[in-house]
C-alpha cells in the first residue's frame, strides 16, 4: 500500500480479533543507526492525542495500561519489531494506534532514517499470521528525519482500518511527541 492509502481490515475480515504489526528495515552497513532505531504504539482518542503518558507503548513499557497493546520481546517472520494489537480489548476512548519508529537520541553519532536503505510496515492476522496489508517502501521518502509515524489502525463507526502515513519529523521524538500531545 502506499502512503495515504488506506483499508478496512474488519469489513474485509469480520471474524477479526487482533493483529500484529509487523516493522522491517534495512540500515546496510550503518549498524550504529540500526542499533538506535525505537518502535512505539502510541494509543491516541479522537483528537489525535495520546490519553496519557502510560499510553505510550515502548522499550521501558512493553504494554498499554489495559494490556490490549504489546511489544513483543521477540519479533516473528523476518521482522526487525512487532507490536501485537488485542482489537476486541481496545478500550473505546482509543480511536487509533499509531506505529512509530525513532533515532533514541542518546546516540552520540548523528543518525536519521534518511540513512535507511529499506522501512515497511505490515498487518498481520494475530491468528494465523497470514499477511493482510504491507506498505510501500517508506525509506525513500525519509531524508534527515529523525522520527516517522509509518501506520495507524483506527476505528471508523464499527471498523477497524488500517492507514499507512510515513510521516517523518526533523525534530525526531520530541516533535513527534509534540504533535500527538505527548509529554516526555
Amino acid at each position: 500500500m502506499m502512503r495515504g492509502a488506506n483499508v478496512s481490515l474488519t469489513r474485509e475480515i469480520p471474524t477479526l480479533t487482533g493483529v500484529v504489526l509487523g516493522i522491517s528495515w534495512d540500515a546496510g552497513s550503518e549498524a550504529a543507526l540500526a542499533e538506535n532505531l525505537v518502535v512505539a504504539a502510541l494509543l491516541c482518542d479522537a483528537d489525535q492525542r495520546v490519553l496519557s503518558a502510560e499510553h505510550f507503548v515502548f522499550f521501558n513499557q512493553l504494554t498499554s495500561p489495559d494490556l490490549s497493546v504489546s511489544q513483543l520481546e521477540q519479533a516473528l517472520g523476518g521482522d526487525d519489531e512487532q507490536i501485537e494489537i488485542a482489537l476486541d480489548q481496545v478500550p473505546p476512548e482509543v480511536s487509533r494506534i499509531v506505529v512509530i519508529l525513532y533515532v533514541n537520541e542518546g546516540s552520540l553519532q548523528r543518525r536519521t532514517l534518511g540513512q535507511l536503505r529499506h522501512c515497511t510496515v505490515r498487518v498481520l492476522n494475530r491468528d494465523g499470521d497470514a499477511e493482510l496489508v504491507r506498505s510501500e517502501d517508506l525509506a525513500a521518502s525519509l531524508a534527515g528525519e529523525m522520527a516517522a509515524s509509518l501506520g495507524e489502525l483506527y476505528r471508523r463507526g464499527d471498523e477497524w482500518k488500517f492507514k499507512v502515513l510515513g510521516q517523518g519529523y526533523s525534530k525526531g521524538i520530541a516533535g513527534l511527541a509534540a504533535d500527538y500531545g505527548l509529554t516526555l
